[in-house]
């Protein structure tokens, strides 16, 4: 009779994450598009000319630095606080018409809900539009809600997503975010949180303390477990307890 390797019934699978801490323009959502359409208004309204250099330089910066770039760099007469306001009820107005759902999003909300992983949100835009967002989801897949208005200092801060660990009462080393965009990933790195990028319009460069993936789709609840821990292993953090 053939010899047959017995399974290894030391080996333990890899924990789920405590919980996961999601970015929301351009990795929830592809809502870059009509953020860049908004400034483009703006600049063009003001007898100026915007480009895409420009507008991925504001790619997951808090809004009141990026109204402020804009300023400095078109002839409009708005304040910040006004570029905001013109921006945001832009965007709002869109993702109410259509909600552009980023590949493999939906689904894996759906899988960590099914595993009872609780979500939070960790978002530079403000509060209306996370609640345009957030509103069309099923109640309940965001245990926390941390937007752009509602802190001290934005990405890449690590203050936003050491918020969202702080409200669900976890560990930030036991959780791990998802991120598009360089300053988002520094964000959470610098907060201690293991990361996975999946970038989108901007190349975002490794991290010690992330990993990266080429998209959602496809990805499960045990798959971030995976991809947390060697995010982990990166940084040198401890493994969740």
């Amino acid at each position: 009779m053939p010899c047959v390797d017995s399974p290894d019934v030391t080996a333990s699978p890899t924990p789920l994450p405590a919980a996961v801490l999601w970015d929301m323009d351009g990795t929830l959502v592809d809502t870059e598009p009509y953020w860049v359409a908004g400034e483009h208004e703006i600049v063009e309204a003001a007898g100026g000319t915007w480009n895409d250099d420009y507008a991925h330089q504001l790619i997951g910066n808090d809004l009141l630095v990026s109204a402020q770039f804009i300023k400095d760099h078109s002839p409009t007469t708005l304040t910040p606080q006004e570029i905001i306001d013109h921006l945001l009820a832009r965007v709002v107005e869109q993702v109410r018409e259509h909600m552009p759902w980023r590949p493999g999003a939906q689904e894996l909300l759906a899988s960590l809900a099914e595993a009872g992983v609780p979500c939070a949100l960790v978002t530079m835009s403000w509060r209306s539009l996370a609640d345009a967002v957030v509103g069309a989801l099923p109640a309940g897949t965001f245990a926390a809600v941390i937007t752009g208005d509602e802190v001290s200092h934005g990405k890449p801060h690590p203050e936003p997503y050491a918020a969202a660990t702080r409200a669900l009462n976890l560990s930030v080393t036991d959780c791990v975010a998802i991120e598009d965009s360089p300053t988002g990933v520094r964000s959470a790195v610098a907060a201690g949180v293991p990361t996975v990028a999946v970038p989108h319009l901007i190349p975002v460069p490794e991290l010690a303390g992330s990993v990266q993936v080429p998209t959602l789709v496809g990805l499960t609840a045990y798959d971030l477990g995976e991809l947390a821990e060697r995010a982990r292993v990166g940084s040198g953090a401890p493994a969740p307890r």
